[in-house]
């Protein structure tokens, strides 16, 4: 079905949307498996003392989230890419949903920060003993060290070069001093937890936003996609006996006219149009 400039517009929309949206969502639920399987760290699980940890409740986060990232994305590629109606009012229900639990949760982080800010501190502090009880050996531990610490500049659980048994997970240093002395990285997420809850509040509130502008861009498009139209009838006059005088052949109708030699009328096809005759 032809779609205007409107509805190409949500529909490409739409598919940049999801793929961003599965990208995020296959790291977020890689990330989580790895760190629920792997031999590093499958000893943490199988601990019931160890249940509620900031690391098994982080990983669950995890891998929960990834996979409704992932439903959702289903249905939104499902329903733009063959124009699907029904798909993309599902894919508008998930998404409203999701969006109203992402504002939830960073309201939640806002009025929480300095819990919130400890339980992720204690997350960054078992990947990383995690990662030096291994011998350096995890892929994985030693990609999240480094993108946490990349990300808020840091190092290590000391700060300290020399002592840093996770060095090589380190950021590059800025100024000469950063050689000898960076910030911890426990202490560096609780503050930012702690001085910048506006600013992670905001980001939970943006991507809320964007999630109902996919919303909003799915609705559209749905509505775009009209159902077909109604089979169209052809209503056909019987002409007045009185003047036309009926001749029945097997394979034709023929009138005869007075005074005029007889029409014959041979019966047409016409494929799925319904003929009334009145």
């Amino acid at each position: 079905m032809a779609l205007d400039g409107c509805g190409l517009l949500c529909k490409y929309t739409l598919f940049i949307f999801n793929l961003i949206f599965a990208l995020v969502g296959f790291v977020f639920l890689g990330l989580g498996l790895w760190l629920r399987f792997s031999n590093s760290t499958r000893a943490i699980f199988e601990f019931e003392a160890l249940n509620s940890s900031a690391f098994v409740i982080a990983v669950t986060i995890l891998i929960i989230t990834g996979s409704v990232m992932l439903i959702v994305v289903v249905f939104g590629d499902y329903g733009a890419c063959n124009e699907k109606r029904c798909a993309l009012q599902i894919f508008s229900v998930l998404v409203s949903i999701l969006a109203g639990a992402v504002v939830v949760f960073g309201v939640i982080a806002y009025s929480r920060s300095g819990e919130i800010g400890l339980r992720m501190g204690e997350f960054y502090s078992s990947i990383y003993f995690l990662y030096v009880a291994n011998a350096n050996g995890d892929p994985v531990l030693a990609v999240t060290l480094t993108f946490i610490q990349k990300l808020l500049h840091c190092c290590g659980a000391t700060g300290v070069k020399l002592l840093e048994f996770a060095k090589e997970t380190c950021p590059k240093p800025d100024t000469i001093w950063e050689h000898i002395k960076m910030d911890a990285c426990p202490g560096v997420i609780i503050n930012v937890f702690n001085d910048k809850a506006p600013l992670v509040m905001g980001l939970f509130v943006g991507t809320g936003a964007l999630l109902l502008l996919a919303m909003i861009c799915s609705s559209i498009l749905a509505k775009k996609l009209k159902t077909p139209s109604s089979p169209q009838y052809i209503i056909l006059t019987q002409p007045q006996t009185s003047q036309l005088e009926y001749i029945p052949t097997s394979t034709s109708i023929s009138y005869s006219f007075p005074d005029q030699e007889p029409v014959v009328f041979t019966p047409l096809t016409v494929a799925n149009i319904p003929i009334v005759i009145t």
